[in-house]
């Protein structure tokens, strides 16, 4: 058996408690919001994703991920960001221009750096679309190097 020491047990302690030495203790039941009033340059007809006036699919996701983003406000250091690896949202009703769309995002798993969101948007009539997003924690100077 080992003898313990007081800097390696305070080491240890700290990485059991930090999921995968991601540098921050993020707990499951973080929530985000964010909404938007339905513009005409959000259409699907505007974005190139369909021929008809309503929120297009690709604005109900941004819109979705920013709630993730909302989530996360606060919870990282100053290096860290995330980035969507994986989004799945069913479009399931659609929205006119002119109506307030509010998006809500609550993390449901921390696996690692791995960030599990389920996400929702809906109108005054009801739900538009749900889903699920998961982001990766990264160094955000790392990552960028990575990019350029």
């Amino acid at each position: 058996m080992w003898e313990s020491c007081g800097p390696c047990e305070d080491a240890l302690a700290r990485a059991l408690r930090l999921p995968y030495g991601t540098g921050v203790a993020l707990h499951t039941g973080l929530m985000g919001r964010a909404s938007c009033r339905v513009r005409e340059e959000d259409t699907a007809s505007a974005l190139h994703s369909g021929d008809v006036p309503v929120l297009g699919t690709p604005r109900l996701v941004a819109l979705c991920e920013e709630a993730t983003c909302q989530a996360l406000q606060g919870e990282l250091d100053a290096r860290q960001t995330t980035v969507a690896t994986r989004v799945r949202i069913d479009h399931l009703a659609p929205a006119s221009v002119g109506r307030e769309i509010a998006a809500e995002a609550t993390l449901e798993s921390v696996e690692g750096r791995r960030l599990t969101f389920t996400v929702s948007a809906s109108d005054e009539a009801g739900i538009i679309g749900a889903g699920r997003i998961t982001r990766v924690l990264v160094d955000a100077e790392k990552f960028l190097a990575r990019a350029r």
